[in-house]
């Protein structure tokens, strides 16, 4: 593979940027902007879905060497760091600072004690690069079309490159990426076509490359099913040591993984209570003739409301326009409750790119920070062809209607969407906070969101008792974390946790518990935030007492771009 720049040119630069003549910040934005154009150059797919799109014609290199060399650039730049005069920096440099020190030692982390790249091929799935140069308007179609084919003509390699380096992932990861990988063949064999009827002029260049491109990925996933399959006998657990110092660079919070699992351990049984409060009145409602509804067991109880909630369920037709009509209507209630300012950017609500199933029920796909006039997709994955009828029914049970709509709040509005347009919406000397944002602050932020809509009254005592049954799922998501990753948890001890405990259908269990296998430390960072955004109101209620405001302390909660909770406490003077 070629390479980018080579280190002795690195290693130029950065002693340029720290010559004894210029300010401590100079210094600080001159190492940060050039470490970031560098990382793009390396990561051409990062580029574009960024809003870089200068090397959208190319693949990012997961050959060994490759990988070395951005270990080999993040530890050169770690380095650099050490010279910057960090108590004459400007406030908001201090933060950046410390938010790209964070950046470098997690790469450098990632690369050196997990090495994912030699044993998850989900890594090595190149629907990505294909997808988001036909999802976004950001230029004329001919030119990203003309992209995307120098992209499908790099695939037989990328493909070779993954071969060459994957040896005996977790069977969880091969199994998905056997998935993705006819995903990602239907998507250049069928969702490509209407682009290429857009452009027919093109349509003769794209011949050679398609059937190429889709040639070695149906070779690739015959090795996935035949070789690589069968001896995927890797570990996905990661001991606690490796989990301990990998969350810690997750979460950039002072808690500890200890204090962390106590407290989830003391919400879960306090949710619970909450729920059962919450659900009696429905029951007696429900039960109007039946006396002693307050002797039945708890779990009875909260188990028969939302078993009632869940009659009321969308379907594989009707999902996608029931969530546009659901976030319309939470516009609308948000805006007249004057919780935060709205933001002008579009969204459009999608079916999930088949490439991407597997993983999560829904995401928020926003512009990257560095994309002018792009909107965002807020996008619902239907539940996959070959799940049987018990499973499908599960499903939407899981995500009734209720659920839906908490759904559509938490991703949506005044969830992700929002969140993520007012932080593209920040501007600093450097893109450090825009492009490297704290995962805890953007799940504490829609986690939070859903529990500020019910707190307003929004959808009545049904959809409160969904958000509490969503912040279950969040509590639930922070234990199974940590005990699957620093413990042996098994699936049978999850799936009883989270479908008798936390009340979840079992086809919600079990995609959980795949994607806990796949996911160490992500899925604490609903529950870490959601404590860290929390923490930040009851700060700023205590400090400003009267003259405290909700809706100015959202809007200067959300203008600090997304940096850890910790930082924003500091940029808030709290």
């Amino acid at each position: 593979m070629r390479l980018f720049l080579s280190l002795a040119l690195i290693a130029a630069a950065l002693a340029s940027g720290c010559a004894t003549g210029p300010s401590a910040d100079e210094v600080f934005e001159g190492l940060a902007n050039r470490y970031i154009d560098t990382m793009l150059r390396m990561d051409p797919v990062a580029a574009t879905a960024y809003g870089d799109h200068r090397f959208d014609h190319e693949l990012t290199g997961l050959s060994e060497e490759a990988v070395q060399t951005r270990r080999q650039v993040a530890s050169a730049y770690l380095d650099s760091l050490t010279r910057v005069r960090e108590d004459e920096l400007s406030e908001g440099n201090r933060i950046d600072l410390a938010i790209l020190r964070n950046r470098l030692e997690s790469t450098v982390f990632s690369i050196d004690e997990i090495g994912e790249h030699r044993w998850n091929p989900l890594l090595h799935n190149v629907g990505g690069a294909i997808y988001g140069l036909v999802a976004r308007d950001f230029a004329p179609l001919p030119d990203r079309l003309q992209a995307l084919k120098s992209r499908l003509e790099a695939v037989p390699d990328a493909l070779d490159v993954a071969r060459a380096v994957l040896d005996n992932p977790p069977r969880v990861f091969t199994e998905t990426a056997i998935v993705q990988n006819r995903g990602t063949i239907s998507l250049i064999l069928d969702d490509l076509q209407p682009f290429l009827d857009e452009a027919p002029e093109l349509r003769d260049d794209f011949v050679g490359p398609r059937v190429r491109a889709i040639a070695a990925l149906e070779a690739y996933g015959r090795w996935l099913e035949e070789d690589l399959l069968p001896r995927s006998d890797g570990e996905f657990r990661l001991g606690r040591d490796r989990f301990e110092r990998k969350l810690r660079l997750t979460l950039e919070s002072d808690l500890s993984l200890d204090e962390i699992r106590d407290a989830a351990q003391r919400d879960l049984v306090e949710t619970r209570a909450a729920m059962y409060e919450l659900a009696l009145p429905l029951y007696r409602d429900y039960h109007p003739g039946r006396a002693g509804a307050a002797d039945l067991p708890q779990d009875e109880v909260v188990a028969e409301v939302l078993d009632r909630l869940a009659d009321d369920h969308p379907d594989a037709e009707t999902i996608v326009d029931q969530a546009r009509a659901d976030l319309e209507a939470i516009t609308d209630f948000v805006r007249q409750s004057d919780l935060v300012t709205l933001p002008d950017d579009p969204v459009e609500i999608i079916v999930m790119p088949e490439y991407q199933r597997g993983f999560a029920i829904a995401y928020c796909d926003a512009p990257g920070p560095l994309a002018e006039n792009e909107k965002t997709f807020y996008s619902i994955a239907p539940p996959p062809a070959d799940w049987d009828d018990a499973r499908c029914a599960s499903y939407f049970r899981e995500y009734n209607d209720h659920m839906l709509l908490d759904l559509t709040v938490h991703e949506a509005m005044p969830g992700h969407y929002l969140q993520l347009a007012h932080a593209n919406a920040f501007e600093a000397p450097t893109k450090v906070r825009s492009l490297f944002g704290s995962g805890v602050f953007v799940e504490g932020w829609a986690t939070y969101a859903e529990q500020l809509m019910t707190e307003h009254g929004y959808g009545g005592a049904a959809l409160r008792l969904q958000q509490l049954k969503m912040r279950l799922r969040l509590i639930i998501n922070a234990i199974i974390d940590q005990d699957i990753h620093c413990g042996d948890m098994g699936e049978d001890e999850a799936m009883a946790l989270m479908t008798d405990r936390g009340f979840q259908e079992e086809g919600e269990a079990a995609g959980k518990w795949r994607r806990a296998q796949m996911s160490s430390t992500q899925l604490s960072t609903y529950y870490v935030g959601n404590l860290e955004i929390n923490r930040l109101r009851r700060l700023a209620e205590e400090k400003r007492g009267g003259d405290f405001d909700l809706k100015a302390f959202h809007d200067e909660l959300l203008s600090f771009g997304s940096p850890a909770p910790k930082h924003v406490q500091r940029l808030m003077g709290l």
